[in-house]
């Protein structure tokens, strides 16, 4: 089609204008549509958690320190009485393996004594003086020497504590000779005004008397 001078300049004018009117358009429009993506796109950096306190809680004076922690506190015994029942469990072991066949059960019943309660003293002098036992050490010419080492606490009671112990002996018969190794609950228990044993027996069986 052939388009003459005037109609020539009112298509270009034309064109002019439609060309000013999408520049203007995709001025304005295209920051829009950029900040609705950003505003719909999720954000990558991860939120903060919640924080621990910075202290202790209310009603909470001090956290405990391992450095200075004393257990003994908490435990009905102090720290002298713990030491001294343990004391007492190990040396009674090893003195109630340590005898001999010429020496009277009295003798050994008696080195006993001041280890343990009444009751159990009255037991373990009717077992030391008990016939068979008495002839077979004769007989064989037993001397046995008895030691101790602490295993470990079992239990705590409000009057008493159990440990168990390792009792070794070395026996000799005549020209013969031998070791055992035995392992104890032994209780000890505050009597009257000191600590004393209340009762042992082979650990494997089980706890010593509860005298909490």
């Amino acid at each position: 089609m052939n388009l003459n001078d005037r109609q020539r300049r009112f298509l270009f004018g034309g064109l002019v204008v439609l060309l000013a009117a999408i520049g203007l358009y995709l001025t304005f429009a295209a920051p829009e549509d950029d900040e609705g993506r950003r505003q719909a796109r999720p954000s990558s950096t991860p939120s903060a958690g919640p924080t621990g306190p910075a202290s202790p809680p209310p009603g909470i004076q001090n956290p405990v320190n391992p450095n200075d922690f004393d257990i003994y506190r908490l435990l009905p015994f102090s720290r002298e009485e713990f030491a001294t029942a343990a004391d007492l469990a190990q040396r009674f072991v090893a003195a109630y393996g340590t005898y001999r066949f010429d020496e009277p059960p009295e003798t050994y019943a008696t080195r006993l004594s001041g280890f343990v309660t009444d009751d159990l003293r009255v037991q373990l002098a009717r077992d030391a003086a008990t016939p068979g036992l008495l002839e077979e050490r004769r007989r064989d010419q037993v001397v046995a020497q008895g030691s101790a080492s602490l295993d470990q606490v079992r239990n705590i009671e409000n009057n008493s504590i159990i440990f168990v112990v390792t009792g070794t002996q070395r026996v000799s018969e005549g020209d013969a000779e031998s070791s055992d190794r035995k392992r104890y609950a032994v209780t000890v228990a505050r009597d009257g005004g000191s600590l004393k044993i209340y009762s042992f027996q082979p650990a494997d069986v089980g706890q010593a008397g509860d005298t909490g």
